[in-house]
């Protein structure tokens, strides 16, 4: 029996070709906006982001999502899927090193 293909799609951060299921997919609706898609199912234009919140820098930094959605994306957007993002991966932002407790 043939073994069903896994479908591959590009994180827009590293430019690593991973597994669909293993990436975040963000989407640009058809009324403009852009989200993070926490379902991989809803209706727009789609680009897909690994877990790795260094992925998630690269992509800001180098302002990613305006080219592969081909319109000006600002920066409270990129704000608002930085949010969106913590909450999907929870990302803990405590500086506690786990040090020694007195």
């Amino acid at each position: 029996m043939k073994q069903k293909k896994i479908p591959m799609r590009r994180c827009v951060g590293c430019y690593e070709s991973k597994p669909k299921r293993e990436l975040l997919r963000i989407v640009r609706t058809t009324e403009g906006s852009i989200v993070l898609d926490s379902t991989g199912k809803q209706n727009g234009r789609g680009a897909y982001l690994c877990n790795n919140p260094e992925c998630l820098d690269k992509m800001i930094k180098g302002n990613k999502l305006s080219r592969e959605f081909e319109t000006t994306v600002l920066r409270e957007t990129y704000e608002s899927l930085v949010e969106q993002f913590k909450k999907l991966t929870k990302v803990d932002d405590s500086k506690s090193g786990g040090g020694a407790v007195e």
